[in-house]
């Protein structure tokens, strides 16, 4: 099955969700009209990331029914980044819509990145998370959760084709962006999508150098500084022939790293 995915690089404007809305609104009609059938945004797009405690505020509001609105007007599934309530704090996360605006999963940012993060934001408990959209099986991670090995190796091991991983990527960490993530998915046989935020927020700035990456770890769109619409296309018939050539998966030793578990 093939699934042509598109990522928003933009920088938005923080704080300030009817702007993000209606970048949102103009981003999915034309990845749309590309023939997209899924359309990723960066980490917390909606509102902004680093906003200090306006995200708390921000957090009130139907964000959610905003991103759903939005799939049925343009007809393209949308995977956006916000902050959801969770009792007295919010934590990050990235909601999965199909073109008829039904939820299709929600997934909680599970590794907090330093003193922000952790100001607001509590982790998730569920390591992989994942649904199928028109046949691709796509799991989603936020931001720092792709730096941690074990995460996308957990997804991959589950069946996914597919990592959407929406971030916030800042200076100096550009090195992230060139080459963990055609590492992770080289090493995990997967299709990542890593969509990131450009522009300034606050205390940030933000790399860019957003990208979708295929099993073979080429580089299949990718983004240097500003807004930008990435296109590609996902293939399962890739990922299972990535699989069969490069068996990472299939070679592992479990027996053994079971050992060494503290």
């Amino acid at each position: 099955m093939e699934l042509t995915v598109a990522g928003l690089q933009a920088a938005g404007v923080p704080g300030d969700v009817e702007a993000n809305r209606a970048q949102l609104r103009v981003a999915a009609a034309e990845a749309a009209a590309t023939g997209a059938g899924l359309l990723i945004t960066p980490e917390l797009y909606l509102t902004g990331y680093d906003i200090g405690d306006q995200v708390r505020e921000l957090a009130r509001l139907d964000l959610a029914g905003t991103v759903r609105q939005i799939a049925r007007e343009a007809g393209i599934a949308i995977l956006a980044g916000l902050p959801e309530p969770a009792g007295e704090r919010l934590h990050n996360t990235a909601i999965l819509v199909d073109e008829r605006g039904e939820v299709l999963l929600r997934y909680r940012k599970t590794h907090l990145f330093g003193d922000l993060d952790r100001r607001y934001f509590v982790p998730g408990d569920d390591l992989v998370v994942m649904a199928e959209l028109h046949g691709v099986r796509i799991a989603v991670l936020i931001c720092y959760d792709v730096e941690f090995p074990e995460t996308v190796r957990a997804a991959a091991e589950r069946g996914a084709d597919l990592i959407a991983v929406p971030t916030a990527q800042m200076t100096p960490f550009a090195f992230v962006a060139e080459q963990v993530i055609r590492a992770r998915a080289w090493e995990n046989q997967v299709f990542v999508a890593y969509i990131n935020h450009a522009g300034r927020e606050r205390t940030l700035e933000y790399v860019g150098r957003s990208s979708i990456v295929a099993p073979s770890g080429d580089v299949l769109a990718s983004a240097a500084d500003g807004d930008h619409l990435l296109l590609a296309t996902v293939d399962t018939d890739v990922v299972a022939r990535a699989r069969a050539a490069n068996p990472y998966l299939a070679d592992r030793r479990t027996d053994l790293y079971r050992r060494v578990r503290p």
